[in-house]
């Protein structure tokens, strides 16, 4: 276990459905939320895997799928807090769900037709592992899939509360922050390209999408403050940010209307050779 996914399992202990309630109040441009647009991208894929499942949102919404009856699913995740959520839902009774890192998956070569990752990839380490893993577990043919993070949109409230943020953070000793996440090449195609090319993916597609988030501003303020890094904010700085943010998000909000928030993502595919 890595300093990251030591800080990852602590977090997702506490806040197990954090994933989940902030990016399932979220719609794109044609309605659909994020992880309607992953579902639908492995649309007549009968064994699904999802890397990083936590509650379960994505696994349901594969479940649910009235053209995927009888569908094989499975996920896995760091924190077991997360997959007790996952499943207590009705609808993944019958779905696998195993507590381990995706860089060692406890399935079969060739078990699935599709493996999806919902704002998880972009955090794990050993890139090249969880890529060869995914590539193992995957039938011949079979499809990559996933959604990571692609910033904030400009002039409202999502860029505010990151301009209000990162100085407080960066005030921080550094020891008392977020220990570094991820691997940044899996936040760009060619980096994508990069990490799954030598496992043997192909066909790789990059597409911008913007998530609208808008809504009141206290449940704006619900959304932006799930990050990471307010994690590891003292109460009362903590307190002093939500203050100034609620002030400043309401002066960029139209009298009447929600405050505007919009979130960039990538949705990223490749195909198993």
């Amino acid at each position: 276990m890595t300093t990251g996914e030591d800080f990852l399992r602590t977090f997702h202990a506490r806040l197990p459905a954090v994933t989940g309630d902030t990016f399932g109040r979220g719609r794109t441009a044609d309605g659909r939320s994020s992880y309607e647009l992953l579902r639908d991208r492995v649309s007549g894929s009968r064994r699904v895997l999802e890397l990083g499942c936590g509650d379960g949102v994505l696994l349901e919404a594969l479940a649910e799928d009235d053209g995927r009856d009888g569908a094989c699913l499975a996920g896995v995740d760091l924190s077991p807090e997360a997959l007790a959520l996952a499943a207590a839902r009705p609808a993944l009774a019958g779905t696998t769900l195993v507590e381990c890192r995706a860089q060692q998956l406890p399935f079969r070569d060739g078990s699935f037709d599709a493996c999806v990752a919902h704002m998880a990839l972009m955090l794990m380490d050993e890139m090249e592992a969880v890529a060869a893993e995914a590539a193992r577990v995957l039938a011949p043919g079979g499809t990559f899939a996933c959604v990571v993070g692609g910033g904030a949109g400009g002039g409202e409230a999502y860029a505010l509360f990151l301009d209000l943020l990162r100085p407080l953070v960066h005030a921080m000793p550094a020891s008392a922050r977020v220990p570094a996440l991820g691997d940044r090449r899996t936040r760009t195609p060619g980096g994508f390209a990069q990490i799954l090319g030598p496992a043997g993916f192909a066909s790789f597609g990059w597409e911008t999408v913007a998530l609208d988030l808008a809504g009141p501003v206290e449940r704006v303020w619900e959304v932006v403050s799930s990050v990471y890094d307010v994690a590891t904010l003292d109460a009362s700085v903590l307190a002093e940010l939500r203050r100034t943010f609620l002030s400043e998000a309401r002066k960029i909000t139209p009298e009447g209307a929600p405050t505007p928030c919009v979130l960039h993502l990538q949705l990223a595919t490749a195909r198993r050779q």
